[in-house]
């Protein structure tokens, strides 16, 4: 089975790649999307969101991670897809699928559903962008208003040079509202040659089970689900026959003191404790130990309060 990291904005970033892989059973990762316009971007912004192109477009624990990009020029597109080759990116995502309100408003993300020509454009435009080898994969939604049109989508997609399509099992308007229709994911996969990967509303187990059962994908794309269970990955592998492997509380700690300390690197001391909290608020779903140290975080802002509530006197950082 192939498990892949998803890309969520806000919350699965370079902090939580690097601690989720650090725990092991994800084959891939995707960063959050880079958003393009009409220009090319410095190398600064790519390393920014992906400071893993520094490695080898890999996390500090061997973990390849690919970039995202998002956007609807395609010649644009192209252009910073043979940057990021040049810088040594593991692969190419590009984003369909984002439903905010902001980037659909600027003809970006899971609209351009709606565009399957345009969508064969830009991915043959970044396909012809950058070397043969290197992989150039998609993510997309069921669609935009509804899912009339997935199969077109899909097709285009695939037809464009899409290598591997990522399909979350909801249109845009659905949002992140369960349930996730993992069923009319099969219906893609029945119309492309490509490999499909299905993603959305795992949490469990049994709802990987239900997924690749319905959507008849091999591989699974997994996003707060595995933020709230970090051993889920693990799980899911023993679940295949391979040796259980329980991830406890115990181990997670030196991961969640490398998460703060990652998150004081590259966040302003007013965000860092709110992104501390995010995590701590879905861990709860499953350590009961994360529903203490939230309720001890909950009312500290203070970055200096925090790290001396949970993990004692600051040692010195250092990103790599």
């Amino acid at each position: 089975m192939t498990i892949l990291l998803a890309p969520m904005e806000g919350l699965l970033d370079h902090p939580l790649r690097e601690v989720l892989t650090a725990v092991g059973g994800i084959d891939r990762c995707v960063t959050e999307f880079i958003r393009i316009t009409d220009q090319l971007l410095p190398e600064k912004v790519f390393t920014r969101v992906m400071p893993e192109l520094r490695h080898g477009s890999r996390t500090r624990a061997g973990t390849p991670v690919r970039a995202q990009l998002l956007g609807s020029d395609p010649a644009c597109l192209a252009d910073n897809a043979a940057r990021l080759a040049e810088l040594g990116a593991e692969g190419i995502d590009l984003n369909f699928g984002c439903p905010a309100k902001t980037v659909n408003r600027h003809r970006g993300g899971a609209v351009l559903l709606d565009e399957p020509d345009l969508l064969h454009d830009i991915l043959a435009a970044v396909r012809r962008a950058v070397p043969a080898h290197l992989p150039v994969s998609a993510k997309m939604r069921l669609g935009h208003r509804d899912d009339d049109g997935r199969i077109d989508a899909a097709q285009a997609l695939a037809a464009g040079g899409a290598g591997e399509l990522v399909v979350h099992a909801r249109t845009k308007l659905q949002g992140y509202r369960p349930p996730a229709f993992w069923h009319k994911v099969a219906d893609i996969r029945a119309a492309v040659a490509i490999p499909v990967i299905a993603n959305g509303e795992i949490w469990t187990v049994a709802d990987a089970q239900r997924a690749r059962a319905e959507s008849g994908c091999h591989g699974l794309m997994l996003g707060r689900g595995q933020v709230a269970d970090p051993g889920l990955a693990w799980a899911l592998r023993a679940a295949d026959g391979a040796p259980p492997h329980l991830v406890t509380w115990a181990e997670l700690l030196p991961g969640l003191a490398r998460f703060w300390d990652l998150v004081a690197l590259q966040a302003a001391p007013r965000h860092r404790a709110g992104r501390l909290k995010q995590w701590l608020n879905l861990l709860r779903r499953r350590y009961p130990e994360a529903q203490a140290a939230f309720d001890t975080v909950r009312p500290i802002t203070d970055p200096a309060a925090v790290q001396a509530a949970l993990f004692g006197p600051a040692a010195p950082v250092r990103a790599g």
